[in-house]
């Protein structure tokens, strides 16, 4: 079982900054894929952005390249989204999740065996 508890949402104007963290524990954290989702009202879960064991590898949804950056320390059992240019549309509930899988990233939530409890980031214009 791995225990994720997401933090560092909160209310910021259009154009800040953010950074999220997810510390882990129960399990070792480096064996899992990781992933930030977000979730906003009368949407799907969407994948934001996903980072490899090592974190070497790293994926990030259209929407969000350029602005959002994810990492990782395994030492700390903690994973890490950077969030800036902030905008109105990334409001959502954001949730990090692991996964065991063997690829290096998975893309669908359904990949996914444990998530935090999400951290809601609002974005005003």
């Amino acid at each position: 079982q791995v225990q994720l508890v997401e933090s560092g949402g909160g209310l910021v104007q259009a154009g800040g900054s953010l950074r999220l963290s997810c510390a882990a524990s129960g399990r070792t954290f480096s064996n899992y894929r990781m992933g930030w989702f977000r979730q906003a009202p009368g949407k799907e879960r969407e994948l934001v952005t996903a980072i490899s064991r090592s974190g070497s590898s790293k994926y990030y949804a259209d929407s969000v390249k350029g602005r959002f950056t994810i990492s990782r320390d395994n030492a700390k059992d903690t994973m890490y989204l950077q969030m800036n240019s902030l905008k109105p549309e990334d409001t959502a509930v954001y949730y990090c999740a692991a996964s065991a899988g063997s690829r290096w990233y998975a893309s669908s939530a359904g990949e996914y065996d444990y998530w935090g409890q999400g951290t809601r980031v609002t974005v005003s214009s």
